[in-house]
């Protein structure tokens, strides 16, 4: 008879990449039922603790489910109401911004011949093109609006999620062979999960807020619309802010004048700076334990399988894995590599400190 001979570590190595192959492309071609799913998850998780609250505080489950979903509506009919009436006045206004874009494109081309300076004369048609920065704008708000329109297949996933996540530790208990064990992973990525979002929202929000203020305090047009595409746009890790600030700036240019474009632009650089770089690292704590490059390649690859929900669900997953990773001793090396410089470093000292004790 012939003898079954043990995988070596290539052929583990290619089964394993065959596997994450196949499931990347299930993921990808599953990309219309996921994109819904993997949103009402995280709303799940985010809405849960608010439930919880509300029954704790002697409310029954039927009323505080029902509280729930009332807030969820009047959002959802308020954003939807928000962007489809800001999309429809912003279109019959593009012939007049384009009118001032070919306006300001003549002007300056006419300030270069005076102070003999050669430009191409291809320069103005290829890379500022007025077609193509106002099709980038009317894309940008359009592809928050197709999230939106799947909300209410999204708002009753949330309300059977909520209904069945009362029933989950019994089922763990019954399904899992370590359960305790098994439950702590689940909590741990629960837990972070929920706080990276909740802080994330918050400092959307208060992103939001500076932006709508800036923008009416400059006077230009439709601030509460870009205010609410720079709210979740902040979700996109290190470019959302940036893609955000393109269509307020262009729209100030070509209202306003270049001194308010300018304006603009820095107002967003300083608002993002301040939130972004200041008051989140400190709100976040030890941070994500995701390194810079790792944080890119997830925002690139999220992005590539499940489009722009990808992008603004592209840290939770990530995080999400590496948790994952981190839970099963053949898979800590990948999370390791996932880590922060400093995240490493400090699970060495304590590495070196336990070798250090069980030495004595």
């Amino acid at each position: 008879m012939n003898q079954m001979h043990p995988i070596g570590i290539s052929g583990r190595f290619l089964l394993l990449s065959a596997a994450f192959v196949i499931l990347v492309a299930g993921m990808k071609a599953a990309q219309v039922l996921l994109v819904p799913l993997l949103l009402a998850i995280f709303l799940t998780i985010i809405i849960a603790p608010m439930l919880v609250w509300l029954q704790q505080r002697q409310i029954s489950g039927g009323v505080s489910m029902l509280l729930v979903i009332t807030i969820l509506i009047i959002l959802q009919m308020f954003l939807v109401s928000l962007l489809t009436t800001a999309l429809t006045d912003f279109q019959q206004s593009l012939p007049g911004y384009q009118a001032r874009f070919n306006t300001w494109e003549d002007n300056l081309q006419s300030w270069f011949l005076k102070h003999n300076i050669e430009v191409s004369p291809n320069l103005f048609s290829q890379y500022f093109n007025s077609t193509t920065i106002i099709e980038f704008t009317t894309r940008t708000i359009g592809g928050v609006g197709n999230i939106l329109s799947e909300a209410f297949l999204i708002l009753l996933l949330v309300i059977f999620m909520l209904q069945e996540a009362v029933h989950v530790p019994l089922k763990l208990d019954v399904i899992l062979k370590t359960p305790e064990r098994s439950k702590k992973h689940f909590e741990k990525v629960a837990e972070n999960i929920n706080r990276y979002i909740m802080l994330k929202t918050l400092i959307s929000l208060a992103t939001g807020f500076c932006v709508w203020l800036l923008l009416t305090l400059l006077g230009v047009d439709y601030p509460l619309l870009w205010a609410t595409l720079s709210f979740f746009l902040n979700y996109v890790p290190n470019i959302g802010s940036l893609i955000a600030a393109v269509p307020a700036v262009v729209l100030a240019l070509l209202q306003l004048g270049p001194v308010s474009g300018l304006y603009t632009a820095i107002g967003y650089l300083f608002i993002n700076t301040f939130w972004g770089n200041f008051i989140e690292p400190r709100l976040m704590g030890r941070g994500l334990g995701l390194s810079t490059l790792v944080v890119l390649l997830s925002l690139l690859f999220w992005g590539w399988v499940l489009g722009p929900v990808g992008m603004l669900l592209s840290l939770p997953l990530t995080m999400t894995v590496k948790i994952v990773l981190e839970s099963y001793p053949e898979t800590r090396w990948i999370a390791i590599l996932m880590d922060t410089e400093k995240a490493a470093h400090a699970a060495l000292l304590a590495r070196k400190a336990k070798q250090a004790e069980n030495q004595q």
